[in-house]
């Protein structure tokens, strides 16, 4: 008996999604294996940035009318993102030249775990490439699989005052063509980091310690009067 060409093909893809699920973890543990430790041992957080903002979605540069509520956790000077993203609307794709719509996801809940790279820095400015995982609580027709690759492309700048920084990102979430449909979510954020001290400073806000101070002589000065005789 001839095996099943769909089921030997489903069977396939299956691996495959394994498969590939597994080297995407493997790559963000080898990552996160090889980010720079801080030879003071400072606390983890120090570097941590915390931003909040909003998106919206699209395909293929149209509209799909969800609002995008993003809250991401950076650190390491910006190399590793972790993100949650609720999407509270349903997404709808119009089709071309009627005024009829397709579903194509409701409402839900995703996150995502990423490593970046600088592309450039310019002043204030500073343009970054990311790859990860993403996490969806349902699965659609953007991608029928509930955990997917995650990139996105976008730019970091820091506004007057160095007070707040914000990042504007376009993200792209699909399974890579390994099981179908897999249209992929499309979404681009902009979020805001207030400089409001909750995770720490970063390395440009802490105040410098001055080389030259000695703290014996400023004890003994403190101890004595203006003409260099000890205090009673």
């Amino acid at each position: 008996m001839k095996p099943d060409r769909h089921h030997l093909t489903c069977n396939i893809k299956g691996v495959m999604s394994r498969e590939l699920i597994r080297i995407g973890l493997l790559f963000l543990l080898v990552c996160a294996a090889c980010a720079p430790r801080a030879a003071d041992a400072q606390s983890f957080c120090d570097s941590c940035q915390l931003q909040v903002g909003l998106g919206g979605t699209y395909h293929y540069w149209g509209e799909t009318g969800s609002l995008v509520l993003p809250v991401s956790l950076t650190w390491s000077d910006n190399r590793y993102e972790l993100a949650a993203f609720r999407f509270t609307d349903q997404q709808l794709l119009p089709f071309p030249g009627t005024r009829r719509e397709r579903l194509m996801a409701d409402p839900y809940w995703g996150a995502s775990l990423s490593r970046r790279w600088r592309l450039f820095e310019h002043g204030p400015v500073q343009g970054y490439f990311g790859f990860g995982l993403a996490g969806r609580s349902e699965s659609d027709v953007l991608s029928v699989t509930r955990w997917d690759f995650a990139s996105q492309l976008g730019l970091r700048f820091r506004f007057p005052g160095d007070r707040v920084v914000g990042e504007v990102t376009m993200r792209h979430w699909s399974n890579g063509g390994i099981r179908l449909p897999n249209h992929g979510q499309d979404f681009a954020t902009f979020t805001v980091r207030l400089n409001s001290g909750l995770f720490g400073l970063g390395r440009a806000e802490h105040n410098a310690i001055n080389p030259s101070f000695d703290p014996d002589r400023s004890l003994t000065a403190d101890a004595t009067d203006f003409q260099g005789e000890p205090l009673p």
